[in-house]
């Protein structure tokens, strides 16, 4: 006979319902990282570890340097448009449209448009949101640029995100070859 699917758990009352509203709830965590603000929707506090939501309001030229890590992402660009770098390859997803990048592949992403850019990111398992807590620093707004840092500071902002990334599955790559 074969094997039954195990039934769905039952509900569990002491997880409660989340509801981000980033553009009116300033008490969410706006956090400043590459130039780029990236908000927390929802963490893993909020989904027993399975995903985080993340906001993100990249401007222009912004974007995160290549990267990989043992996690599944998924951007769905909301206004603007990214040039996503994939395994080497580049294309350029415009707003409405969803990328996932499997576990492991090295990627990037560039706001090459003139205006700003507005993504959400979904990472699966949850653990990126606090990586860029740590590493970032606060801003008071989903739209607030970070401030600028200087050469000495950027050093110690790349340092400290070596020194964490292996904790959070990460992997900082180097630039491509030009």
């Amino acid at each position: 006979m074969p094997d039954q699917p195990a039934p769905v758990p039952p509900d569990d009352p002491s997880r409660e319902l989340k509801v981000a509203r980033p553009d009116e709830d300033q008490s969410l965590p706006h956090i400043g990282l590459v130039g780029d603000t990236y908000t927390i929707l929802v963490d893993g506090q909020d989904t027993a570890g399975k995903y985080t939501l993340i906001d993100m309001h990249v401007p222009p030229g912004g974007g995160p340097p290549p990267h990989r890590h043992d996690f599944e992402e998924m951007f769905t660009v909301l206004d603007g448009e990214v040039r996503a770098t994939f395994r080497g390859q580049t294309i350029t997803v415009k707003a409405g449209e969803t990328i996932n990048i499997p576990a492991n592949a090295p990627h990037s992403f560039t706001n090459a448009a003139a205006t700003p850019s507005r993504l959400l990111c979904m990472c699966a398992p949850a653990g990126q949101e606090q990586f860029f807590t740590l590493v970032g620093q606060p801003v008071a707004t989903r739209t607030q640029a970070p401030p600028p840092l200087t050469p000495d500071e950027q050093q110690q902002v790349i340092a400290k995100s070596r020194s964490l990334a292996p904790q959070y599955d990460t992997e900082l790559l180097p630039p491509p070859p030009r």
